[in-house]
């Protein structure tokens, strides 16, 4: 990120008096506002960049990780999903037997 002003720039910033110039007191407040913000965006982006650059990695890892069936499967979910191959495949011979 190329940006033409920093905050040691705006606060090093001197400027010229003239016979109906600003009140200098004004400029500095508002110099100070500008100043902070600066400081502020700066703070933003580099948070954004470490996050950014961690949710890159978290991705990475997650693409090398071997897929282990869909989101959220359970063990009582695949007993389930067998329950109901068998009674699929064998009908209800398989569960009159068993009484």
């Amino acid at each position: 990120m190329n940006t033409k002003l920093d905050s040691k720039t705006i606060l090093e910033k001197e400027f010229k008096t003239g016979l109906r110039g600003y009140q200098q007191e004004e400029v500095d407040l508002f110099l100070d506002d500008i100043i902070h913000d600066y400081e502020t965006f700066k703070k933003t982006i580099a948070e954004l960049r470490n996050e950014n650059a961690r949710m890159k990695e978290e991705l990475a890892s997650a693409q090398k990780r071997p897929a282990t069936g869909s989101v959220g499967t359970t063990n009582f979910d695949l007993l389930k999903r067998i329950s109901n191959l068998e009674k699929h495949v064998f009908g209800s011979k398989l569960y009159d037997h068993e009484s």
